[in-house]
């Protein structure tokens, strides 16, 4: 079982960043990788990035890299994703989870635990 708390979520200016944070409780954390996902009003849930629990291997959204970065913090029982040059286009409730998955996945339906999201809005 793992539980997933995301914050950091806010109103911010386009241009400007915000730093998410998932934390993750679990006796087995190091068996799983880690994503983050975002969902726009009327719009499916998408991939943003990927991170394995134990290892520093990321992956990311192809339109997302280089603005994007996920991390995560031992100490913290963390995963973050810190987000630059925020757009109108990021608003969205962000979503953590996590997947057994050994091989990079970016679909919903391979993460089996989610948080209960946070809110990014961007104004323009």
């Amino acid at each position: 079982q793992v539980e997933l708390v995301e914050s950091g979520g806010g109103l911010v200016q386009a241009g400007g960043s915000l730093r998410l944070s998932c934390a993750a409780s679990g006796r087995t954390l190091s068996t799983y990788a880690m994503g983050w996902f975002r969902q726009a009003p009327g719009k499916e849930r998408e991939f943003v990035a990927r991170i394995r629990w134990s290892g520093s291997n990321t992956y990311y959204a192809s339109s997302l890299k280089g603005r994007f970065t996920i991390s995560r913090d031992y100490a913290k029982n963390t995963v973050n994703l810190q987000m630059n040059s925020l757009k109108p286009e990021d608003t969205a409730v962000y979503y953590c989870a996590a997947t057994t998955r050994v091989v990079v996945t970016t679909t919903v339906q391979d993460y089996i635990y989610w948080g209960q999201g946070t809110q990014v809005t961007v104004s323009s």
